[in-house]
């Protein structure tokens, strides 16, 4: 039996649900459960049953002196059904398999000091810790974490660990959300991970999927049926329920989640989900209280909520005060949908609505979403909220993300749809640009590794699958089943999973493509204009159809960045005041995409003489104003 019979929770509880080892000896188990009767703790193999003491509002509770770190258990229901804790802090066998006690207390941070990563220093680094390397694991991703430093970025966006059944995934049908899969390691490797990357200068964001839950492996309903939505639906299936009746214990598992991360990980952040599929109509929405949660579980050290919505709803990073939900900043698809349209000339489906005009990258860099509300034709409604007067930090911008890759059909990189030197020239744009910009793992040295969809269920799950992963690309009518039939790649096949694995040493084979990335973010770390974008002023022009302009400027400092997408420009006639140098001043060439080390052709001088500015194809050039030359109107290149 159990050896405590308290009805309320003990204050020195860091969290309100799951196994925590109490301080004087024991482990106390907590678990609401309001559809049972009963509640007891198996511990290994055992079948002696440690009664949990019931509680009001359905919870179950009680300390078990038997069990201690590293003990495994089963949760007994009304003496019938054995099953993993909903808030087990670990899996070792998978969802279907016992839970194991776990005591943050005993792992070893030596990273104290640590305090996040300033705003205008964040750029984003997205990865999937099973491809990330051959091995797959959070050891050999960690070995990898010195090259990304030096690479520049600055916040590893790991795409989500919650566990989930089957041998790989992307990670989105996670079902045990306090677990951290154990394909990758154990828990003090996903700690050591982020202790490392803290120690290196890098924030580590954690990917978390609240919108829906796994199909294969989740027991929530077996303890209360009020974990799911009876209002709501998602593109997955079941609404999780924060908002009807019962919703109160629901709303506190997930914030205390996300407390979870932060507190016992050390997480600087998360990366919300498909939070249009987030339905909550109480007065505090979930998405404002999960965002208010992790500030105060990390009240010493600056954090990162950013999230995806579809919707582009910009209540999301507006402050409470506003009505909004305090978030940081939303990926903006605007952005990459007109960047793929512009590298590609493709433009269905979902690209159907962009042209990739100079128009439109200018449009976004002074004004984030490109659809603010306007009408929206692939949808057949209006796209977006206004966004106009918020600042560049709010929008994460990328040319590659884990989705838009794997949507490509074969899983192709963007180096493998464009041309080299158009490429550069979107890179430069991306990473020289006032937005927060975001790399896909391999996109710093143009992996020729896919990034495929890929998951591992049961024959009958699978098979749904792949009629959704078919029916999903069925958009694109350049891919027609019927001519396509036999070329759709399996996700449930092993082989499909182990393509998509990086090869690290292409980082020195692919040499002058990781130099391009690794020059662009020191510029971005070092200019006094381009490492301030909150700061600098943002103005931008149209040259020519394909050719844009941008003009940034902070204190006496001003930068000019032409992206030249299209066919060689000649201008003799300027009337176009953002060209004008600030009085005094020349335009001198800070950086040109065209640099032989990148793999370029060289650069003539594009500056403006008396015969005007010259800019070749597919190209970007980052001016700087400085003193002019007394005896020559042409600056001399720096």
């Amino acid at each position: 039996m159990s050896d405590d019979r308290s009805l309320s929770l003990p204050s020195w509880r860091r969290l309100p649900v799951g196994a925590e080892p109490a301080p004087e000896g024991g482990v106390h188990f907590r678990v609401w459960a309001p559809r049972r009767r009963s509640v007891a703790v198996l511990l290994g193999g055992s079948a002696t049953e440690h009664a949990l003491a019931p509680e009001e509002g359905g919870y179950f509770s009680g300390t078990v002196q038997d069990a201690q770190p590293g003990s495994t258990y089963r949760l007994l229901l009304d003496d019938e059904t054995a099953l993993a804790d909903p808030a087990s802090r670990f899996q070792p066998e998978g969802p279907h398999g016992p839970s194991m006690v776990i005591d943050h207390r005993s792992f070893k941070w030596q990273q104290s000091d640590w305090t996040g990563v300033q705003p205008a220093r964040r750029v984003v680094y997205e990865m999937h810790i099973g491809t990330f390397t051959r091995e797959g694991t959070w050891a050999a991703a960690q070995r990898e974490l010195p090259a990304l430093a030096e690479l520049g970025v600055t916040i590893l966006e790991v795409m989500p660990v919650h566990d989930f059944a089957g041998r790989f995934g992307w990670g989105y049908d996670g079902v045990d959300l306090y677990a951290p899969t154990r394909l990758y390691g154990a828990p003090d490797d996903f700690r050591r991970f982020v202790d490392a990357a803290h120690g290196l200068g890098l924030g580590v964001i954690l990917d978390v999927v609240y919108n829906h839950m796994g199909p294969d492996g989740c027991t929530l309903r077996e303890y209360a049926e009020a974990y799911f939505s009876a209002r709501h639906g998602t593109d997955w299936g079941e609404a999780l329920n924060f908002d009807d009746a019962l919703a109160a214990p629901v709303r506190e598992f997930f914030i205390a989640n996300a407390r979870y991360w932060i507190s016992e990980y050390r997480l600087d952040g998360l990366r919300i989900d498909a939070a249009q599929n987030i339905y909550d109509d109480s007065p505090e929405n979930i998405l404002a209280a999960i965002t208010d949660e992790v500030r105060g579980a990390a009240p010493d050290r600056l954090t990162y909520v950013v999230a995806e919505d579809e919707p582009q709803d910009s209540r999301l990073v507006r402050s409470v005060r506003e009505g909004g939900f305090g978030m940081d900043a939303l990926w903006n698809d605007d952005w990459h949908h007109s960047a793929m349209v512009a590298a590609t000339g493709r433009d269905e489906a979902y690209y159907a609505d962009y042209r990739g005009t100079a128009a439109e990258f200018v449009a976004a860099a002074k004004y984030g979403f490109l659809y603010q509300g306007q009408w929206y034709s692939w949808q057949g409604h209006g796209r977006g909220t206004p966004s106009r007067d918020l600042p560049p930090s709010r929008f994460v911008h990328y040319l590659q993300n884990h989705d838009q890759v794997a949507n490509s059909f074969r899983g192709q990189r963007l180096h493998e749809l464009t041309s080299a030197r158009e490429l550069r020239a979107l890179t430069a744009l991306l990473l020289l640009g006032p937005q927060t910009p975001m790399l896909f793992m391999g996109q710093e040295f143009a992996a020729s590794s896919p990034f495929l969809f890929f998951a591992d269920h049961t024959p009958e799950l699978m098979r749904l699958v792949r009629e959704g992963r078919a029916k999903f690309l069925d958009q694109f009518a350049s891919l027609e089943p019927r001519r396509m039939h036999g070329l759709f790649t399996d996700p449930g096949d092993p082989t499909t999973f182990e393509r998509c694995k990086l090869d690290h040493g292409e980082r020195e084979r692919h040499g002058p493509i990781l130099a391009l990335h690794r020059d662009l973010l020191a510029l971005r770390r070092t200019d006094p204009v381009l490492s301030t974008p909150d700061e600098a002023t943002v103005d931008g022009a149209v040259l020519a159809t394909r050719t844009s302009l941008l003009r940034l400027s902070r204190a006496n400092e001003e930068r000019l960045l032409l992206v030249n997408l299209g066919e060689p420009l000649r201008m003799t006639r300027m009337p176009e005041p953002l060209l004008a140098p600030p009085p005094g001043q020349t335009w001198r060439v800070a950086w040109s995409s065209e640099d032989p080390r990148y793999g370029g052709l060289g650069l003539p001088d594009p500056a403006p003489t008396m015969e005007g500015w010259r800019l070749p194809g597919g190209c970007a050039v980052l001016f700087a104003a400085g003193p002019a030359q007394p005896d020559t109107e042409t600056v001399e290149r720096t």
